[in-house]
């Protein structure tokens, strides 16, 4: 009977706590507007390029000499969980994705996948289907470079080999 007794006390006092300074009346510097949602979280603007350090990046003519250096990276580092054709394996297959991604996006994905999952809104799609968090795989700037003149030509070769078809 004590405890019940102890436990309406104290119920009382929180709800009458809880009711203390709820009134009509408000303080001149609460505002009853909602926070503007740039304040509330970042939420970059959608532009293709990623989240990352490379942005509005232009091609040249194709370098088969660095993608032949993009080839033996990818395979020591990607290959792994991606393949260059439309086959899953841990993550999405790669066939196409210079003519689906932007190139600084890609560069991007390859740099900086633990934030491009966080906050691009095309690398958190693909996190979402897949299930797996690409992992940094410690690839510098020029490797990434690289690897994309590579992907570059494996979309050309593909492009070429159902031309002729």
């Amino acid at each position: 009977m004590r405890n019940k007794m102890f436990s309406i006390v104290a119920l009382a006092a929180v709800v009458f706590m809880n009711s203390c300074g709820n009134g009509d009346t408000k303080n001149e510097n609460e505002s009853t507007e909602a926070a503007p949602q740039s304040m509330i979280k970042d939420t970059p603007k959608d532009d293709g390029q990623g989240i990352g350090k490379f942005k509005d990046v232009t091609l040249t003519a194709l370098d088969s000499k660095l993608a032949a250096e993009g080839m033996a990276i990818f395979e020591s580092k990607c290959a792994a969980c991606h393949k260059t054709t439309d086959q899953k394996v841990v993550g999405p297959g790669l066939k196409g994705v210079t003519t689906r991604r932007q190139p600084a996006w890609i560069l991007n994905m390859m740099t900086n996948p633990i934030e491009m999952t966080q906050k691009d809104p095309t690398a958190k799609e693909l996190l979402a289907e897949h299930l797996t968090q690409m992992t940094f795989q410690d690839v510098s700037d020029e490797q990434a470079k690289q690897i994309l003149e590579y992907l570059r030509q494996n979309d050309a070769d593909e492009t070429t080999a159902e031309a002729k078809k």
